[in-house]
């Protein structure tokens, strides 16, 4: 209430345009954008070839994941949220995703949600997905979203309304209990979805009114695809599309096209992912890593250094001919 939040801090010394933008699009389906971004599969799966050799079995999944954590933490402002017209600073990063039980029509969804620092590694973060993961599914248990889902279901309809309305009206003012805050999957930076484990391409999702969402991902499977590098070559390759839908009032243009551009080169230099973030000050680029330029192998010389004498030239005898004149001299002295 009055502007506090157990999840979030009221951001501050906004500009004009800034602050009205959540009175003229006061729902969050208003200001959703939409866009793809395309990584190619060539860098994911170097990198997930390499870290398997030292034991560490990454998927796409996992990479995708990692990038969107260490975006979150290197661009603050994609970490925000807003309530009732007010901009929040999120505490945490917190990353949601739907997970099936059995990949059959049947199967049970189950709704998780991963906390993060966002200075983890690339491992630290498998460790933490996985495990959780792993928990829900193959020993059955139930997660905390479901839970809670579960007792407002054995109510009648008319009490879910009820009970819904009344979670809304405490959450626009400030309070919601923290407990709840951490069951619901819709208070959250970001969620994910993996379309590609059931081979479809990505989608542009929508963005949930209740709850504080402000970036859905939805990755879909790879596909082969035209594209063109430096400016000029055409040729086909093999390429990861990602959907994401962005709340426009949490930022203007021009840091998202930054953090945007700061995505694709996170997916670019994948083993900048393997370093863990610093407390304190956030640096502001990404590590790219260095090209080896190609030095052309020169060919050794025996006795190197030493001038080479030039051979001298045998000289041919010459045979001298005796004159005529030489002869009758001789002859006449005899």
């Amino acid at each position: 209430m009055f502007g506090l939040r157990c999840d979030g801090k009221r951001v501050k010394g906004m500009g004009i345009i800034e602050k009205a933008e959540p009175f003229f699009m006061p729902m969050r389906i208003d200001a959703v954008n939409y866009i793809t971004v395309q990584a190619p599969c060539s860098h994911l799966d170097e990198f997930i070839a390499r870290e398997r050799k030292k034991g560490n079995n990454y998927t796409y999944m996992h990479v995708v994941i990692a990038t969107l954590v260490r975006l979150l933490y290197l661009r603050p402002y994609l970490n925000r949220f807003i309530m009732r017209g007010t901009t929040y600073q999120r505490n945490g990063i917190q990353v949601s995703m739907d997970v099936k039980r059995k990949m059959e029509d049947a199967g049970a969804n189950e709704t998780l949600k991963f906390e993060f620092t966002g200075r983890e590694t690339i491992a630290e973060i498998k460790e933490i997905v996985d495990s959780l993961i792993a928990k829900t599914i193959q020993q059955n248990e139930e997660g905390k979203t479901s839970g809670f889902i579960k007792h407002l279901t054995w109510t009648p309809a008319w009490v879910i309304r009820w009970a819904l309305a009344l979670l809304r009206w405490l959450d626009k003012h400030g309070m919601l209990p923290n407990s709840v805050l951490r069951c619901s999957p819709f208070h959250t930076s970001a969620f994910f979805t993996n379309l590609k484990s059931i081979k479809i391409g990505k989608i542009y999702h929508h963005l949930y009114n209740f709850g504080t969402t402000s970036i859905f991902i939805a990755m879909g499977k790879e596909k082969m695809m035209p594209v063109i590098e430096n400016n000029k070559d055409l040729k086909v390759a093999k390429m990861l599309e990602l959907g994401i839908s962005l709340d426009e009032r949490i930022a203007d243009g021009f840091y998202m096209g930054k953090s945007l551009r700061m995505m694709k080169d996170i997916l670019a230099n994948l083993d900048s992912l393997n370093e863990p973030m610093p407390e304190g000050e956030i640096p502001t680029k990404i590590k790219k890593k260095s090209k080896k330029k190609k030095v052309k192998k020169v060919k050794k010389v025996k006795n190197e250094g030493k001038k080479k004498r030039p051979k001298s030239k045998k000289l041919k005898p010459v045979k001298i001919k005796e004159s005529k004149t030489e002869k009758s001299v001789d002859d006449k002295k005899d």
